[in-house]
Formats: C-alpha cells, sequence, structure tokens
C-alpha cells in the first residue's frame, strides 16, 4: 500500500481540481447485540465473526483482506486512518475490532467501531453516484447474511441518535484555497451550518483543516432519504465550486503575480528545506496545488503533489522511514523526503 495513492488521491473525476473525494459512510449494528459501547468483549468478539463470516460468504479471498485492529502497531492504525480507510476512533478504541479492505481501496468495512459496523465507499472528484452504487451494494449483500438492527419507524439504529434512519454520512473532501483568500471562508461555513452540514479537517470529526482541506458532511439522518441527502450535498458542493472557480478568477484578474510569487517561494522552501513540520508541508504545497491548477506553473504534476499530501503524514512517513520516529526527527525526514521526490521532475 506505501507504493500506491488510495484512490480518492488519484487526481481523476469530475471538478478534481478543486473536489478532491467524495466518500459515503452508513453505519449499522447487528441485531442481538448491545452497541459497542455497552458491548462485552466477548460480544465484541462475537460481533467480529458474525461480520467475518458474513464477508467471507460474500466476497472471494482475493477481493479483500482482513486486518486485525488490535494485533496492528500505533504506526499501522495511524497509517491507515491517513489512508482514510478507518477513523481515529477506532485506531484509538481497545479490544476486538477489524477492518475489512477491498483491494484497490475503494471501500472498507470497519467492525466494532462506535457501531458494529462502518460501511464507507470513496473515489476520487465529486461522483457521488458511484461511491452510493458501491456502498448500496455493499450494504446490500451483508444485509442478506446479518440481522441488521432496524425500526420500522425509526430505520436504521445507531449508537449516535444523529446517525438514527439511513445511517449515512455523505462526505467531499475539497481544496478550497482562493475563497480562504479571499476572506470569505468564514461566511462558506456559516451558511453550511444554517444548512445542518459540517466542515471538518482533512481526517474528519476532531480533526484539524490545514492547508484549506476541508471535508463537508450531513449532520443528520433521521427523515431523509439516501437520495435526498445525496441530492443535498451534491447541490451545495456544486454552488461551492462555482463559488471557488469564481474567487480563483478573481485571483488571476487582480493578483496573478503575487499567487505566482507565493507558489514559486513555495517551491523554493521544499526543494531545499532541511526541516519540516506537517503544517507547514500541508500549506506549501496547498499553494503549489492552486498554482499547478491556474496553469501558473506546469510542474510539479497535481499526481506528485496528492501523492506528497499524503506521503508526508506521520503515519505514512513513518512506514516509510520503517520505524517509529520523534517528531523532531519527523520532520527532518519530512523535508528529506519531499526533495528526494521533487528532485525526480523536471522543474
Amino acid at each position: 500500500m506505501i507504493n500506491q495513492c488510495g484512490p480518492w488521491l488519484h487526481g481523476e473525476g469530475p471538478e478534481n481540481d478543486i473536489v478532491i473525494s467524495s466518500r459515503i459512510r452508513l453505519a449499522r449494528n447487528v441485531s442481538g447485540f448491545p452497541f459497542v459501547s455497552r458491548a462485552t468483549e466477548q460480544d465484541r468478539q462475537r460481533i467480529e465473526e458474525a461480520v467475518k463470516l458474513a464477508v467471507r460468504n460474500v466476497y472471494e479471498n482475493d477481493e479483500l483482506y482482513e486486518v486485525n485492529l488490535e494485533a496492528l502497531d500505533q504506526i499501522g492504525r495511524q497509517f491507515l486512518v491517513e489512508r482514510q480507510l478507518i477513523s481515529r476512533e477506532i485506531a484509538e478504541n481497545t479490544g476486538p475490532r477489524a477492518v475489512y479492505i477491498a483491494n484497490d481501496e475503494s471501500y472498507s468495512i470497519m467492525v466494532n467501531e462506535e457501531d458494529h459496523l462502518r460501511l464507507q465507499a470513496v473515489t476520487s472528484g465529486l461522483n457521488l453516484k458511484k461511491v452510493w452504487d458501491c456502498i448500496n451494494s455493499l450494504d446490500d449483500h451483508l444485509e442478506k447474511c446479518i440481522p441488521y438492527a432496524f425500526s420500522e419507524e425509526l430505520g436504521y439504529l445507531t449508537a449516535c441518535p444523529t446517525n438514527v434512519g439511513t445511517g449515512m454520512r455523505v462526505s467531499v473532501m475539497m481544496h478550497l484555497p482562493a475563497v480562504s483568500l479571499s476572506q470569505e471562508i468564514d461566511k462558506v461555513f456559516r451558511g453550511l451550518q444554517k444548512l445542518n452540514l459540517a466542515v471538518r479537517g482533512i481526517y474528519g470529526e476532531g480533526s484539524q483543516a490545514l492547508g484549506e482541506f476541508y471535508q463537508i458532511s450531513n449532520q443528520v439522518t433521521l427523515g431523509r432519504s439516501e437520495t435526498e441527502l445525496i441530492q443535498q450535498v451534491q447541490e451545495i458542493v456544486e454552488r461551492i465550486v462555482q463559488y471557488e472557480r469564481k474567487a480563483r478568477e478573481a485571483i488571476l484578474k487582480t493578483d496573478e503575480e503575487s499567487l505566482l510569487d507565493r507558489a514559486s517561494r513555495a517551491l523554493g522552501v521544499l526543494q531545499t528545506a532541511r526541516t519540516m513540520t506537517s503544517e507547514e508541508a500541508m500549506h506549501l504545497l496547498s499553494t503549489l496545488r492552486l498554482a499547478v491548477n491556474v496553469k501558473l506553473l506546469e510542474n510539479p504534476g497535481i499526481p506528485l503533489i496528492n501523492e506528497l499530501l499524503l506521503h508526508i503524514q506521520p503515519g505514512h512517513l513513518q512506514q516509510i522511514r520503517g520505524g517509529i520516529l520523534q517528531p523532531s526527527d519527523r520532520d527532518l525526514a519530512r523535508a528529506d523526503y519531499i526533495r528526494g521526490q521533487l528532485s525526480k521532475e523536471k522543474l
């Protein structure tokens, strides 16, 4: 996995210069068992066994593989969080828990997170229909083998009341540097909150927004159908894409030289710095990504920039280096890695 990027960073799909990825997550619980927060270790083991049996009934062994998160070390769990394959919550939990990952990383199944199952599918660009088709098919197949906790009145029963109903979280990751530069980002966020949409950082709830990368998702599912939730997020994201495009056009008309200067300086720092934090690297790569997408710079290419955005994260960096690194050592290794990768391109 370390030698490739996940599908959400391929730089493909509609609006891929602004929309990094589209993701849909479904929360499900197995009927007859208490929620994870109230379950005993024996309950959680039985849930894990039931899911394993269902998964093996649905999929061939070479289609996806199982990772025992209890047996995985901290770096490995952090790597999977950064890969968008597991949540931070399940990574930090203890006790029986696992994740099933598709070979192409297009979907994963978390077992014993906040809910018994968290199914998620992800793809590059603004393509919610594609991820819905994937996750809906996965859900239908598993439901034939697992009795889900379901109420005719309320829908799917979940540990958190905000997920009751469809159990769906529709999430789109966006790169909004021009809106941020125009100092209109707070206005956009206030508008989203009025529409019951949440704005989070690159790794979801509780994470910091770095490099002008934001995740936008629905907050409430009860009383809304899957189609309605997808349509709402799709329409709002399309409006934000238009807003970002107009902001980019305005910058090119009034401040092109300044943006080119910032991007050139960012490239220079990335090529020469001897130490670099994750936060600094994300902001510099964000500036480069904007400049390349608006054709002010030809290189480095978007595939390399996207790869660097992932590989400079602590879990990936330590996997690349083959062991645990202290924060100061990670900053040295990060700068060295970036210099090495950029030196391979004609700049």
